[in-house]
């Protein structure tokens, strides 16, 4: 009798036991209670930081098509500025993105060449801009490879831009569809990540220089 009061538990050893697993469990409850809540919290801020930074501030773009050859070409991979012309408008050589003003669902990418209220005159090869102020400049246009001869002449209206791709003869541009009105831009290449042979900030800025 003795020998089995020795080797067999008591009811008291055995809730003890029972009772020390219980905590064990349920000491393991927080720490899996808080994995969860640290893995939402992490999801909630990344999405507080990352979707306003994707939609307002900067987000890719793919270059679809040779409209902008050799300054831009089919398939490179920008990061698009979406902020600073909340800052500062358009200027004259400036590379932008936005909305197709035909269907807003396409973006295209272009120069801008002509600002609000200007008058953008073609002439065979040569571009030539009258100012607000009625001076007349000719463009000097480093970017463009390959040109196209043709007469145009358009009057702009405040919050309208004139924009043309560098490859004039295979560009959907202000020629074709007219004047791009300002709501439409998106913003402007800060970035060209891909193809890694031509990585560089701000790709596409130009010294346009205007001569008389």
């Amino acid at each position: 009798m003795n020998n089995e009061a020795e080797t067999m538990p008591s009811m008291k050893d055995s809730d003890t036991k029972k009772n020390e697993t219980i905590q064990k469990e349920n000491g393991n409850m927080p720490k899996k209670e808080n994995f969860f809540g640290e893995t939402l919290k992490f999801i909630v801020i990344s999405l507080i930081i990352v979707v306003p930074f994707r939609y307002f501030i900067a987000q890719p773009f793919i270059v679809s098509g040779a409209s902008m050859d050799p300054t831009f070409e089919d398939g490179e991979y920008l990061i698009v500025d979406q902020l600073s012309y909340h800052f500062e408008e358009p200027a004259r050589g400036d590379v932008i993105i936005f909305k197709y003003p035909k269907d807003p669902s396409k973006y295209f990418i272009k120069r801008v060449i002509g600002l609000p209220n200007e008058t953008v005159i073609i002439n065979g090869e040569s571009v030539s801009i009258t100012e607000t102020d009625g001076k007349t400049v000719l463009l000097n246009e480093p970017y463009v490879a390959n040109n196209i001869n043709i007469s145009f002449e358009k009057k702009l209206n405040a919050d309208e831009y004139f924009v043309m791709g560098d490859n004039r003869p295979a560009s959907s541009d202000s020629r074709i569809w007219g004047p791009l009105p300002k709501e439409n831009i998106i913003g402007r290449p800060l970035l060209r990540l891909l193809p890694v042979t031509r990585i560089n900030l701000f790709p596409g800025v130009s010294q346009e220089s205007s001569k008389k």
